[in-house]
């Protein structure tokens, strides 16, 4: 199996789905299916869900809370579409009349569910199907269901956030914020039920669910070298918000790249990161590790072109994801490295970081397909050619071929079949195989006299770089006549013509 693997910060990515289109000319590209059989990449491909896909792109997408299910929604048409990891395919689709903006799933699977569409709508999804549709004033632009009172709250292009209680079948009053432009961003602190509403203002209000009233007000400032930089129409907008679990930690995105990590007791951030795109943040997560170290917690940040996972103390940068089209969401999969990325391409991405997180339960498959990888790596698809210049071309005598389909253009050169390659060689020059077996015998006989173990003489005192000579020529005769004699009579005539052991030449090496 062939998984593609990225390795970014020197932390490896595995591509399970949603790669794209391979980057490869298109004279090498599949035109005919049935070709496809025979292709090794194709015959040994992964498909971790089947039919993870929509039609046009994907828009969201949520985990079920009892780890069976995954919901995603996407176009075009506009649907809806729930995978079973059991059997890791699709459960069903269902189409809507609009595209969705968000959904919150209210059981702990998929049964019950209420989806926000860009049309006005809210809604209500049963195991049958649409089970009641209602109307904002307004265009939402989030939702999030606060259990204890059973109110779903929409922000919407408004300063009101909607109060739908679900209970009561009716709405309630609204929080009337200070915004002037809208809400963008809601949600629910998971320890004690704060809410947050972040709006395009650039301010973030909290909301005690008790009292029904404001108890917070946060604006978030830049430091002075992206304030300066951001233009007049580029102004600062809240476009994610996110609660960690310690009740405290809030992690803020803005419309400029930058994400604010806020302790809910002071009024400034600890920490300011900027994503260096300039593009608005789309979804931000915290993620505490379960390698073990739990204090290790980072942040996963994503705008439309690339999503980042970093240290929460720091800043410091431990991986990041590029696909090769805009993201729209992220969903982690609880206590696992496996990430799901709706996106603007037909496939669903999921990325595995085995640094990150073991593999889900139901796809424990994945750690040993890594090791498999490690141990078989993916062949090169450009084995059977051989990338030639024109001045290499010339030199073989097939410079009259440029412009035929036997060359491939590519870059400076030029892409030909590797065995055509070795026949021209081999007539333009015949004896370069006989070159080439002398060499390499050549260089096996110097690799055995490397490994030889030779007696270290002690060199005399007076001409010791004649001495030295002296003793390798011996040496290399004494080589040479192994091949042919014995190893007495290399010896032996090794001492015959070793002028160091011959008393005539004593005082040739001891006397100055």
């Amino acid at each position: 199996m062939v998984l593609k693997v990225s390795n970014p910060n020197n932390v490896k990515i595995y591509t399970v789905s949603g790669s794209g289109s391979r980057s490869i000319p298109d004279w090498l590209e599949r035109r005919k299916k049935r070709v496809l059989k025979n292709d090794p990449e194709w015959a040994s491909r992964v498909e971790l869900i089947q039919d993870f896909e929509f039609p046009e792109a994907s828009l969201r997408i949520k985990t079920t809370r009892d780890g069976h299910f995954v919901m995603a929604t996407g176009v075009y048409k506009p649907q809806i579409r729930v995978y079973e990891y059991s059997d890791m395919s699709m459960k069903f689709d269902r189409h809507t009349d609009s595209e969705n903006v968000n959904f919150v799933i209210l059981s702990d699977d998929w049964t019950k569910s209420v989806l926000l569409q860009n049309d006005r709508t809210i809604e209500f999804h049963t195991q049958g199907g649409i089970y009641y549709k209602i109307r904002v004033p307004k265009f939402g632009r989030d939702l999030v269901y606060h259990y204890p009172s059973c109110d779903l709250l929409v922000g919407a292009s408004s300063h009101e956030v909607y109060r739908l209680n679900l209970s009561q079948g009716r709405f309630l009053n609204s929080f009337s914020t200070d915004s002037t432009m809208g809400v963008n961003v809601t949600i629910i602190n998971p320890a004690h039920q704060l809410f947050g509403f972040g709006t395009e203002d650039g301010t973030i209000e909290l909301w005690d669910p008790r009292s029904r009233s404001r108890i917070g007000l946060l604006a978030p400032q830049l430091p002075l070298s992206a304030s300066s930089s951001m233009s007049l129409n580029n102004s600062l907008q809240v476009t994610a918000m996110e609660y960690r679990n310690d009740g405290l930690s809030l992690a803020v995105g803005t419309s400029t790249g930058h994400i604010l990590l806020y302790d809910l007791r002071s009024s400034k951030p600890w920490l300011v990161k900027d994503h260096q795109y300039g593009y608005p943040i789309k979804k931000l997560s915290w993620y505490d590790d379960v390698m073990g170290d739990r204090g290790k917690s980072k942040i996963i940040s994503a705008d439309c072109k690339i999503m980042k996972i970093w240290d929460k103390d720091n800043g410091a940068n431990f991986t990041s994801i590029e696909p090769n089209t805009d993201i729209n969401d992220f969903c982690v999969v609880p206590d696992s490295g496996l990430i799901f990325v709706p996106n603007e391409g037909i496939q669903i991405g999921a990325y595995y970081i085995p640094s990150l997180g073991p593999a889900p339960r139901w796809c424990s498959f994945l750690d040993n397909l890594t090791e498999e990888m490690e141990e078989n790596p993916q062949p090169n698809i450009y084995e059977d050619y051989k990338f030639v210049t024109r001045k290499e071309l010339t030199s073989l005598g097939m410079d009259h071929l440029i412009g035929t389909n036997v060359l491939k253009p590519y870059m400076h050169g030029f892409f030909m079949d590797l065995q055509l390659y070795e026949k021209a060689k081999l007539i333009a020059n015949p004896f370069a195989y006989a070159d080439y077996r002398e060499r390499i015998i050549k260089e096996k006989l110097e690799k055995e006299r490397g490994s030889r173990i030779r007696v270290k003489r002690k060199l005399p005192k007076v001409n010791k770089e004649l001495a030295n000579r002296l003793l390798k020529f011996s040496e290399k005769k004494k080589d040479d006549k192994r091949q042919g004699e014995d190893s007495a009579s290399a010896i032996v005539n090794d001492d015959a013509i070793n002028p160091l052991k011959d008393n005539r030449f004593n005082e040739l090496f001891t006397k100055s």
